[in-house]
């Protein structure tokens, strides 16, 4: 992939000399991330930002990170309406209010007046024997795989499993934990993250890539917007094969902008409620077991009319169901296929599982974001995952604009730890000493861009979406289903 130099645009965004952090700008930071999208020059010019400041305040750059990946989708989705329609790409708006409170929409959020769990009791910060270790136990088999790889009873607590790694190295039980299936990684600071073979790997890469797949095919070009202007992926198709948080947050986006989205699990992997309220609206949530004869049969109906199938679990791990990118493009000529994964899909780390949190400790910034004793710290949302997300589904946009001019398929590959390194690599490091990093924010309140919805899961109260253009949607069209309850077939 790395040939398809048009598409990397890696000189435009490490180290652009005209991206600035949160302290005092709000310029054009959207433009060196465009031009690695392949986006046209001079339509960043469209997008105008504004609102409260002082969001989202951390000693990185938190805000610059999520107000550029909602100004891209937005401006990717507002360049396919225009696409559609023959007219002029619409003005963008980021408001920076918007943002901040859809890059916190999981905790914003409330199901019948309750507020969802955000951690478990087994995910979190630990003291090792030689440093700090980040575990991630949120799911029950993910809980028992680090249960079991470290030797201790299914029923332990958060005191068994403290007196157990505090006589053992973090990174050997980084190892450990990995080889059961597990996920805990150590905490890192820069430097040792950027001698990681992994971190030296995402280091020689592109925040993302856009690459042609598979054989020429002819333009693909949907049904005219002129009845329906408000919606520029109405018609079509999207196959979510995506888990927490960045994909969902992807394929919701693309269901705001009109696709239909249809969510495809596992019968023995259930999704938890509280992020399915989140991160289900606009879509449809189906059950299929690919590994059975009457389930693949089921999805290859559904592929042979998809215009778009998103991926999100490790790389790898669908291959064997025939969902590598380059047997979806043979048997689905023309398809756009983005895949996301935490780490990358290379180096030797590329097929491991990972979350935000993870990235987080391991990349650098839980040291950086640390409190005055030296406690790890954490980004004031999860903004790797959200940021990701956002920046998938302006792949996916920019892609399906570019198939309706040139055709073809087209492959998409994005990772949070690329996008970690967007937020600690790209912005000059004096803004992360800066005085007013974590100054007072603003007058906001998010109560502004909050809404309520009845949905099958109960009453909701939920963030609205930040992408915003002229005469563009402002909500979903429909609130979540329960977790695999439609049918696995298209509308």
């Amino acid at each position: 992939m790395d040939d398809h130099t048009g598409y990397q645009g890696d000189s435009g965004y490490r180290g652009n000399a005209g991206y600035r952090g949160e302290a005092g700008y709000r310029g054009d930071a959207a433009a060196p991330v465009w031009a690695a999208l392949g986006g046209p020059a001079g339509l960043t010019g469209r997008v105008r930002y504004g609102g409260a400041r002082g969001l989202l305040p951390a000693r990185l750059p938190v805000m610059d990170l999520a107000r550029t990946a909602v100004a891209v989708c937005a401006l990717a989705g507002a360049e396919l309406a225009a696409a559609r329609t023959g007219g002029p790409v619409p003005a963008v708006t980021v408001d920076d209010g918007a943002v901040a409170t859809a890059f916190l929409s999981e905790r914003h959020l409330r199901i019948d007046g309750r507020a969802p769990t955000a951690f478990a009791p087994l995910s979190g910060f630990w003291d090792t024997a030689d440093g700090r270790l980040r575990t991630h136990a949120n799911y029950p088999h993910h809980r028992d795989r680090l249960l079991a790889a470290l030797g201790l009873p299914g029923d332990a607590g958060p005191e068994a499993l403290a007196a157990e790694l505090s006589g053992r190295s973090a990174k050997e039980v980084e190892e450990t934990v990995y080889a059961a299936g597990g996920l805990a990684v150590a905490v890192r600071d820069a430097k040792e993250w950027a001698a990681h073979p992994q971190g030296a790997a995402v280091a020689r890469r592109p925040l993302l890539t856009l690459a042609p797949l598979g054989a020429a095919t002819p333009p693909v070009r949907p049904p005219g917007l002129a009845g329906d202007p408000l919606l520029p992926a109405a018609g079509l198709r999207v196959l979510d094969l995506t888990r927490v948080l960045a994909g969902p947050v992807a394929t919701r986006t693309l269901a705001l902008l009109g696709a239909d989205v249809l969510r495809i699990d596992a019968p023995g992997l259930p999704e938890n409620r509280d992020t399915h309220g989140d991160t289900g609206f606009g879509k449809r949530s189906a059950v299929l077991d690919l590994g059975a004869r009457e389930g693949r049969a089921s999805f290859e109906e559904l592929l042979a009319l998809a215009d778009v199938v998103v991926t999100g679990y490790r790389p790898g791990a669908l291959d064997r169901f025939g969902l590598a990118p380059e047997a979806l493009a043979e048997r689905r000529p023309g398809i756009v296929v983005a895949r996301l994964s935490a780490w990358g899909d290379y180096g030797p780390w590329g097929a491991r599982r990972g979350f935000d949190s993870l990235v987080q400790a391991a990349t650098g910034i839980a040291v950086t974001e640390a409190a005055a004793d030296g406690t790890p710290g954490v980004l004031p949302a999860q903004a790797l995952d959200h940021g990701t997300g956002y920046l998938l589904a302006a792949a996916v946009l920019r892609a399906l604009t570019e198939r309706s001019r040139t055709g073809g398929s087209r492959l998409a590959t994005l990772a949070l730890t690329q996008t970690a390194a967007l937020l600690t690599d790209v912005v000059p490091r004096h803004t992360l000493d800066a005085p007013d990093a974590r100054g007072a924010a603003d007058a906001f309140d998010p109560e502004v861009r909050l809404a309520d919805a009845d949905s099958p899961l109960g009453r909701l109260r939920h963030a609205l979406p930040p992408v915003s253009f002229a005469d563009g949607p402002v909500n979903w069209s429909r609130p979540p289903s329960n977790w695999g309850s439609d049918a696995p077939a298209w509308w």
